[in-house]
Formats: C-alpha cells, structure tokens, sequence
C-alpha cells in the first residue's frame, strides 16, 4: 500500500502496494519518503480526537455545578487542544463587589470581621453562605481590614528605623567624648597629621589621593582600615578625612593613636579651608533656607507618617530624606572638591558607610574621556530593588522646571565611591550649576526633587558622568539582606547605604559581619564603650 499526499497536504490517496506491513511510501512533492510510523500516527490522532470528544461530552453531561474529574479533564484539556477559547467561570457579582465601592447595606463593623483565614471559613460555613455576592461581600471586608493593619504596622516599623538611623548611638556618643578627653589630657593625641615631613604628599599627584568627609569616628576608621589593608600600594595612599568643628579633635585623636603607616592620614577641621571662611557660600545659605523651609512646610515625621494616602514605601523615603546627615555640610561638600584641593588632578570620594575589600589603585588607570565623575549607575543589575533607579526616582517630572529640561528614563547614578577628575571639573560650571538648583528648589518650596544630595547632584552632573564597571561599587547593604554574602565579598566597595547602618542595632546581622571585621575588639576605646564587634 502507498499513501501520495498532495504537495500542499491538503490530499491523502491510498495506493495499491505490499501492506500494512510493509513500509508506507509518502510522496511530498516530488520526494518519496518511507515511513512505518505514519500509520500508527494517522490512528493515534484519531484516537485523541474521540477521547477529547468523550471527554467534552461528559463535562456537559455533569453540567456547571458538578465536575467530575474525567469531566473537568475534558473541559479543561479539550478547548485547549482544539484551539478554543476557555471562558472564565468567576461569577461577574463578585468582580463588581471588589471593584465597587460598597453599598450602605454592605458595610461591615470591625468586630464582625474575620480576622483570620481559619475564621472566615469557619464563618461561611456556620451561616450556610451559597451565593458569590455574600462570598465577596466578606472577604473584601477582610482583606481590606488586613491590608490597613498591614499598612499601619510597616508605617510604624519604618519610623522606629528613622528615629533609630537618626539618634546618635550612646556608644558613639561615648567614644567621642573618650577621644575628646584623651585630646585634652594626652599629648600623643595631639600630633601633627600627617608629620611635617609627609606634609608635600598631601599634594603630590603622583599619589593616591582619597577624600572622606564625616563626623562619624567609627565609620571613618572602618573606611581608613579597609582602605590601607587592601591597598597593594599602602606607601602612596594619602586619605583626605574632613570633619567638622565638634568631631576634629576627637578625630585628630583616633588617627594619633592608630597611625597606619605607611599610609599618610591629614585630619583636616572645614573652618580650615580658607575658601570655605571667606565671602558666601551658596550651599550654606541654601542649607538655612532648607531648614527653615522644611520645619515651616513639611511638619516632620509625624507630619509625614498622619498621612493616609500614600504607600508605605513613599512614606519610608520620605523619612529617610529627613535624616540630619541629608542636610549636613558633610554630605554637601563633595560638590566644591577642586576649591578644597585645588592642587590635585584627580581623587577618590568616598562615604563613611563603605568598606573597601580590593585595591582601588586601578581606579586612577581608568580613561575618563574627558568626563568629571566616574560612578557606577543604578538602572541595571540583578538586585531589582536597588539597581532600578532613573532619574524619574529622584527628580518631580509633574514640575515644568525637571520635565522640560530632563529624561525621565535616563538611568541615575551613585554616591558613595566616585572618581572626580578635577582637572576637567575646573573647566565646567558644575559647582555654578549645584547651586542654581539649590536655589531654584528652594524657590519651589522644595518640590523639584526628594529631599537629599543625590539629586541635585545627579542634575548638576548631567552630562558630565562616566560609567564605570559595578564591581567597583555595590550598593544597598542597608536597604534589605537580600544581597548574598557571596556576592558582597565579590565587590571592591560595598555601600551601608540605607538605613540599616553597620554601626546600629538596627543592622543586618550577616551584612554586618562584613564591616565590624575592620573594627578591632580589644582596642580600650571600643571596649570602654561596649561597642559590640
């Protein structure tokens, strides 16, 4: 026997030939082709569509409100197969009482409501509910009640954390005062830094020269720590640490009494920089306004947490724009770089809640291409939560001012370990441009972005920044333990940045591990202060 299917397969013919037996000669075309399975497939077919027949006929037999399981398997399985579209069974009534507001008769008092799973079946059960309007009736009711205590509960977990991130630890607090005492009493924590005879280092271009600007001790001993015992090259590592009036002698203090040679450290206080003494300095007027601007407008935290509308993550971020260090002349002074060194050519700038875990020498190996700030950004990678930020998660698009002249998809960027190359900085009006949007904010009543640096910096910037690989840079250790320990040992530089700091209770305890490493536990400092390690 032969089978000629017609070159279009649209025509089958049975031809005279040998038997079934024997094999099945298919001509396609002008090819002949033998197959013995052609046969067992033509029965196989036949057989599936009288199954998904049977099965289809036993589904009606059974009808809507009983299902059988050869019949369910037909009614699900057979539209599929042949091509049918299954139709949804969830009763119409019940999509209109989840997407309507409820009826005065609908309403539902709190203490009728279940509270729990377990009683809501417990409940239908008792009361005999057959019909999906009751059905949706309490579950929308219960739902809506969890979803509210829900929302209430992260609320309150999120200011716990602004007030905890915000405080000043009684452990920090101590060891302050205990170098502020020792600065007083003890000679040795008084000495020149760095010694006389490093002091041409602080400007010679042929070393590396990093920049930390912090009022917190501990935090910038982790970062000095790190940074000079991964260094290949400790010998020309020169540290740049800018505080502020209170914290410069007990800095001055700590890096007396923990030298890291060979690494030169310069402790220098921001009354000591002449430029920052003489005539006005933008940022710190607009630092003023935005004080007073804020406590007139803003209402703080109670303020931010008494509204009822907004999600709990926008509340969170709010809170966490209203921490002290976002406006902090620390956090502000990186913008003004080629004024407080106007002899380097290029630095590093690095947070006070980073640890460096490779040698950042290589850093200075890489092209600029004329650019100002190399940076890793933050629209790309693995971690969804934090590295899925574009400028439309900082700037207000709803504003004229940010939507006529920005990109709302244009991929962010971060703080926390930069690359400034001051010598093309001098030749831009970046610093010009920082304080323009300052004061165009304030004029704005702050309405231009959320509250912080990075905003204003990633507007002042624009144009202006180089990408540089994310090895270089991890972020959100202090967002959410997401981050694999694997993955964070992996980075040069991890960033703490979030509320979650590695110096607070309030730390992810795996994460953590990963800064305390670098804090040394049977220092007199640290253990007079019980800071747990």
């Amino acid at each position: 026997m032969q089978l000629h299917i017609s070159p279009s397969l649209r025509h089958v013919t049975v031809l005279p030939g040998k038997g079934v037996r024997e094999f099945i000669k298919v001509k396609v075309g002008s090819r002949r082709i033998s197959y013995r399975m052609v046969f067992y497939s033509l029965l196989f077919l036949t057989f599936v569509l009288r199954f998904i027949f049977v099965l289809t006929a036993v589904n009606t037999i059974d009808g809507q409100t009983k299902c059988s399981t050869l019949g369910c398997l037909g009614k699900r399985l057979g539209p599929r197969i042949l091509g049918q579209r299954l139709e949804s069974q969830i009763p119409e009534v019940i999509y209109q009482v989840l997407e309507e507001p409820p009826s005065s008769n609908e309403i539902i008092s709190e203490v009728e409501i279940p509270q729990s799973l377990e009683e809501f079946i417990s409940e239908l059960k008792r009361e005999g509910v057959s019909d999906a309007k009751t059905f949706a009736v309490k579950l929308k009711a219960m739902v809506t009640l969890l979803e509210e205590r829900t929302r209430k509960a992260k609320i309150q977990e999120y200011l716990y954390r602004h007030v905890a991130s915000s405080s000043i630890p009684k452990q920090l607090h101590c060891l302050s005062l205990r170098l502020a005492n020792e600065h007083a009493m003890n000679a040795n924590a008084r000495l020149q830094l760095p010694s006389p005879e490093l002091v041409p280092a602080l400007v010679d271009n042929s070393f590396f020269h990093f920049v930390l600007a912090s009022d917190n001790i501990l935090a910038a001993s982790v970062v000095a720590n790190s940074l000079v015992h991964n260094s290949l090259y400790p010998e020309k590592v020169v540290l740049h640490i800018i505080t502020d009036r209170k914290t410069y002698s007990p800095m001055q203090a700590w890096f007396s009494l923990h030298p890291l040679t060979p690494a030169i450290i310069e402790v220098k206080c921001l009354h000591h920089f002449d430029w920052l003494t003489k005539g006005k300095v933008p940022v710190l007027e607009a630092m003023e306004k935005d004080q007073r601007v804020r406590s007139q407008f803003r209402g703080g935290s109670s303020a931010i947490v008494a509204n009822n509308t907004e999600k709990p993550h926008v509340i969170a971020s709010k809170l966490q724009a209203l921490s002290p260090k976002y406006n902090s002349l620390m956090n502000h002074i990186r913008i003004y770089l080629p004024e407080l060194f106007p002899s380097l050519n290029k630095v590093v700038f690095l947070d006070d809640d980073i640890v460096v875990q490779t040698d950042l020498s290589a850093l200075w190996d890489i092209d600029m291409t004329g650019k100002v700030n190399g940076a890793v950004e933050t629209c790309r990678g693995g971690d969804k939560f934090v590295m899925s930020k574009r400028l439309n998660s900082y700037l207000n698009f709803s504003h004229p001012l940010i939507s006529q002249n920005f990109n709302p998809n244009e991929c962010a960027w971060a703080y926390g370990m930069n690359i400034f190359d001051l010598e093309a900085w001098r030749k831009t009006e970046i610093s010009k441009t920082y304080d323009y949007w300052l004061k165009q904010n304030l004029k704005s009543d702050l309405s231009l972005w959320q509250l912080g640096t990075l905003p204003p910096g990633l507007i002042a910037f624009h144009g202006h920044v180089k990408i540089i690989d994310p090895f270089w840079h991890m972020l959100g250790l202090g967002y959410q333990e997401n981050t694999s320990i694997a993955d964070a040992k992996s980075a040069g530089v991890i960033h703490f940045n979030g509320r979650a700091k590695p110096w607070l209770d309030i730390a992810f305890p795996e994460l953590q591990k990963l800064w305390t490493k670098y804090v040394n536990p049977s220092d007199k400092f640290i253990k007079n202060c019980h800071i747990r390690t």
